[in-house]
């Protein structure tokens, strides 16, 4: 749950602004949570063949916490009792993609020259008549009467 709280603040961000969010958080979890990030962002980095990738161009597109393995240990209790710890543990799972970067149209090319696209015109949805309502209703009726 502590680990949640944290990872919450940084899904659908770009990698500086978490990263930046992550070093800022008071929370013990973000150190953990940030060690993970730059790990992210240095494993796609270096599976890019063409050389770096801008880290604007990044974001986490996805991030998320998996239950782990779980110590258990007793403590002692009054009357000779036992009361059992469990030490929780987590899987922490962040993935960095790249945003595709839009391309601009040429300025070269002259405004008027374009034709705007025309959009398709909706054909409005019509309603039944009501003849035809009172009808299915009568027969249903005669139908129900029958059987």
């Amino acid at each position: 749950m502590k680990m949640r709280l944290v990872v919450d603040l940084i899904r659908g961000r770009g990698v500086e602004e978490a990263l930046t969010v992550l070093h800022f958080s008071p929370k013990h979890a973000a150190k953990t949570a940030e060690k993970v990030l730059r790990s992210a962002i240095s494993n796609i980095q270096t599976k890019d063949e063409g050389g770096r990738l801008d880290t604007s161009t990044l974001f986490v597109k996805e991030a998320f916490v998996n239950a782990g393995p779980t110590v258990k240990r007793i403590s002692p209790a009054p009357m000779g009792r036992a009361y059992r710890i469990r030490k929780r543990s987590h899987h922490l799972t962040i993935v960095v993609a790249q945003r595709e970067v839009r391309v601009k149209p040429s300025p070269s090319t002259p405004k008027g020259a374009e034709a705007p696209a025309e959009k398709p015109k909706r054909k409005a949805a019509k309603s039944p008549k009501p003849e035809k309502k009172a009808e299915a209703k009568t027969k249903a009726k005669a139908g129900a009467k029958t059987s």
